[in-house]
């Protein structure tokens, strides 16, 4: 097989289990033995959740994905000996190897002087499968963005050295740039992994002659087949192939020669792999404003972007329910009401093994819990119409009043009115007979 397997973002997300299960299904057609599926744990090593990330990548692979994965530990490139060995042991065996969120620089320092750099495109060398998404997408092209040093910490604008799997595996001489079209920042251009139009374009001119950029969208996939020698797009969005200013995009579902994806990102080549693809594969340049948003339509996708995935983050699975909870209230709808309250509940299940540090989970909880409240509320005042509820005790009363009035029972007429008076109702005597208001609609 030999495949390498980029991910966008979203590698431990709801959007790519599809994905995911596809590329498992082709490494191992027969099932495959226990073992040689792994997932290596540097990228995020030098934070202090990190056995819980393990644990909620392996609930995601083996939960949602329905494949049981273990763990090739390396958090720190000064580990015992012992230890060392075993991991680098267990790597060789391995068929199918990912990595995810974190730190590119920090998981290039740990892997950088060691075997595991080896280990990784070993596996895809003996016909396995390298998955990478996020943090670990960075190291694989031949530079890497230090997204926490700029985006964070201000560092003046610099690559890092990659680990260049693409250049020496699939001939791509290119910096691998994940969440390419970021847009957590709103106003504030965070596209281009948190780079933005500007740096893009500054960090370009610092790459040598040749080496161009490949752009992968959020939950979004290119996946490399070595062997056959193409390029495919999987996934909500596009990947990118630039040189500098020009730049072709490729849709879900585009596939195209490797050697043609080389050539574009190394400045040579046509533009185009033969007739021209059609206007939607064409991406805005990386001068042009961000117009993209946090909640993307994901009309006409393939199942990776379907429900129970279609939103591309929990924040935005909560909020679209949140707009049918406000609509279902509004309209006294409690069965309508009731079933965004579960689809809520069910998204923060379906995200739950999401390895994205964010602050979705807790966005997530307070919109849930204001849910509960407002029925609760509910619960108090009824979602029928009050006059639907008393209607009929009110009529039958004026009844009562009516034929009082008209056998000039005056003193029982107006015990009626009184006492609906005193019940909030208010009776007003017309030509036509009387009326009967509630103080929400009097």
């Amino acid at each position: 097989m030999s495949r390498i397997v980029v991910m966008g973002s979203g590698e431990t997300a709801p959007t790519m289990v599809k994905t995911h299960r596809s590329v498992l299904a082709d490494t191992f057609p027969d099932g495959g033995p226990s073992g040689t599926a792994l997932a290596l744990d540097t990228t995020f090593g030098f934070q202090d959740n990190a056995d819980e990330l393990v644990e909620r990548t392996l609930q995601y692979f083996e939960q949602s994905v329905g494949r049981r994965v273990g763990v090739a530990r390396w958090r720190r490139a000064d580990a015992p000996s012992g230890e060392a060995e075993r991991t680098l042991a267990d790597l060789e065996q391995a068929r199918w190897l990912f990595a995810g969120p974190g730190s590119p620089t920090y998981a290039l320092r740990q892997w950088r002087g060691t075997g595991v750099a080896a280990a990784m495109t070993d596996v895809v060398r003996r016909g396995g499968t390298l998955v990478v998404g996020s943090a670990a997408a960075c190291t694989v092209g031949s530079h890497a963005v230090p997204v926490y040093e700029i985006y964070k910490a201000g560092e003046d604008l610099h690559w890092a050295e990659g680990l260049d799997v693409l250049g020496a595996l699939a001939g791509v001489p290119a910096a691998l740039v994940p969440h390419f079209d970021n847009a957590e920042g709103g106003t504030y251009d965070t596209r281009y992994c948190y780079l933005g139009a500007a740096r893009l374009r500054a960090m370009e001119a610092l790459l040598p002659d040749g080496v161009g950029v490949v752009g992968v969208d959020e939950h979004t996939a290119l996946l490399l087949d070595l062997a056959a020698g193409t390029a495919t797009v999987r996934g909500s969005g596009v990947v990118t192939l630039r040189y500098r200013d020009h730049e072709v995009a490729l849709a879900d579902g585009r596939t195209v020669e490797t050697g043609w994806v080389g050539d574009v990102v190394a400045g040579r080549g046509p533009a185009e792999p033969g007739a021209a693809p059609p206007a939607s594969t064409t991406s805005a340049s990386a001068s042009a404003p961000p117009t993209t948003s946090a909640s993307t339509d994901t009309a006409g996708r393939p199942d990776d972007a379907a429900a129970p995935g279609s939103a591309t983050s929990l924040r935005a699975a909560v909020d679209a329910e949140r707009e049918r909870f406000d609509a279902a209230m509004a309209a006294s709808d409690v069965d309508a009401a009731v079933a965004a309250v579960h689809a809520v509940e069910q998204s923060m299940q379906d995200w739950l093994s999401d390895t994205l540090q964010s602050d979705d989970r807790d966005h997530a909880r307070r919109v849930l819990r204001a849910m509960v409240v407002r029925l609760g509320e509910l619960a108090r005042t009824g979602a029928r119409d009050p006059r639907d509820v008393v209607g009929g005790y009110v009529e039958l009363l004026l009844s009562l009043r009516a034929r009082a009035r008209a056998d000039k029972d005056f003193a029982t007429s107006d015990h009626v009115r009184d006492g609906l008076a005193d019940l909030g109702v208010e009776v007003r005597d017309t030509p036509d007979g009387a009326e009967w208001l509630l103080p929400a609609s009097a």
